[in-house]
């Protein structure tokens, strides 16, 4: 099955928004084995909106629609797929049901365009919105498929998640289930893992193995179709540890797993402590850290010293290491990851400096980044990195690197991980 997604809005040609419905709906239908071969984005006009469905109609066997179905006379989504395909809209009173109770427990009154809200085209399967108002709709017309879909993501994303994704692996599959699992790495690019498992991805049959890189890491998305759930995770766990006998050094979690949530997850098992002292993050390693349920229990605290005088009076850093190395080097961070340790009593502590961009500073160019780890009673180990990113870039990978690094620090040193 082919799909092509096509985004209703103005707000979106204006660049009020970003279309991130497209991206989410595609990664799920990579899920399925859906081929996705056009994203569409149109405007809150009926003719140009029928134009994008003649064309879409012409490639793809699939066509799902994003936004367009709310109260107002500028949501025309359904109104104009209903005519084009000759259809009449119906009032689902189920859905209609559903937000006249929204309105009675808001006490607000409910006006009458939002009844427009629960109509849905004759013959359609409701996809129930349980984040929202609008239902949305899945239909069969000749040879296409479509699929309405509410343009809020918090509407969207659990509708097709859980309304619509069951559907259409019923459609596609006769009962079969198709299940996947991410492969999460760190520290190799997109280009050198794909040369490492270059044989598998050429004589992949099922499950199918699919790179993608974002954020600075790179994941192998691994699909599998089967008869059962049990049958497609046999299938999915033999091809991981394939892969995994190749590049497993670089492995550091699956699916939802990110390096902040490993690195928590180490440091709980270990019953390790841990405080920062940053310059270029700002406080960055800290947020990243604290995103992650239970962090309380580890991360004592930390510091964001940005000038010279504040590592100098926060961190007792002697003014003349920093005269003789300067801020942006292996001693600073050291100094500082120790300090910060010895500060807050903690078992490891973090030091990070370095040059955001876009500028050089202390003759040291954008993307120079140290990073010092200061672990119980061993010496201070440095990192040195070059990004080459944007600043806020440089900030992040810099944050992701530093939990790379002391995740396999803490290995070495026998901490299980």
């Amino acid at each position: 099955m082919n799909a092509e997604i096509i985004a209703v809005g103005s707000e979106l040609l204006l660049g009020q928004i970003a279309n991130t419905n497209a991206k989410f709906i595609s990664s799920q239908l990579s899920e399925l084995g859906v081929n996705v071969f056009y994203h569409t984005v149109v405007g809150d006009n009926r003719a140009r909106l029928v134009e994008a469905i003649q064309i879409a109609e012409q490639r793809a066997d699939l066509i799902i629609f994003s936004g367009g179905l709310g109260p107002t006379k500028d949501d025309l989504t359904k109104e104009t797929i209903a005519q084009h395909l000759q259809r009449e809209l119906v009032m689902d009173e189920v859905a209609l049901h559903a937000i006249e109770q929204f309105f009675n427990k808001q006490k607000r009154v409910m006006t009458d365009n939002n009844r427009k809200q629960a109509l849905v085209i004759q013959g359609c399967d409701v996809l129930t919105n349980h984040h929202g108002m609008a239902p949305g709709m899945l239909l069969k017309q000749g040879k296409q498929h479509y699929m309405l879909l509410p343009g809020p993501p918090r509407e969207l994303e659990p509708m097709f998640q859980f309304e619509a994704k069951p559907k259409l692996a019923a459609l596609l599959h006769d009962g079969g289930v198709i299940a996947s699992h991410v492969l999460r790495f760190y520290g190799i690019g997109e280009a050198e893992l794909e040369v490492h498992v270059q044989s598998i991805l050429d004589t992949q049959t099922n499950p199918t193995v699919a790179p993608l890189a974002a954020d600075g890491e790179v994941t192998l998305r691994i699909t599998a179709k089967a008869d059962n759930e049990h049958q497609a995770y046999l299938l999915i766990e033999e091809k991981k540890r394939e892969i995994l006998d190749i590049v497993g050094d670089y492995h550091y979690g699956d699916n939802d797993d990110s390096l902040a949530s490993k690195l928590v997850e180490m440091l709980l098992q270990n019953k390790l402590t841990i405080a920062a002292a940053e310059s270029l993050t700002a406080g960055l390693f800290q947020s990243e850290l604290a995103e992650v349920s239970g962090v309380s229990s580890v991360l004592e605290g930390g510091v964001i010293t940005y000038s010279e005088q504040a590592k100098i009076k926060q961190l007792g850093i002697s003014p003349q290491l920093i005269e003789r190395y300067s801020v942006v080097s292996s001693e600073c961070a050291a100094e500082m990851a120790l300090k910060v340790r010895q500060k807050f009593g903690t078992d490891i502590g973090i030091g990070l400096t370095g040059v955001a961009g876009p500028g050089s500073h202390y003759g040291q160019p954008a993307g120079t980044v140290w990073i010092g780890l200061a672990i119980g009673d061993q010496p201070p180990a440095t990192h040195r990195l070059q990004l080459s990113g944007a600043r806020n870039t440089n900030r992040l990978r810099a944050v992701k690197f530093t939990c790379s690094y002391l995740m396999r620090e803490l290995n070495k040193l026998g901490y299980t991980k």
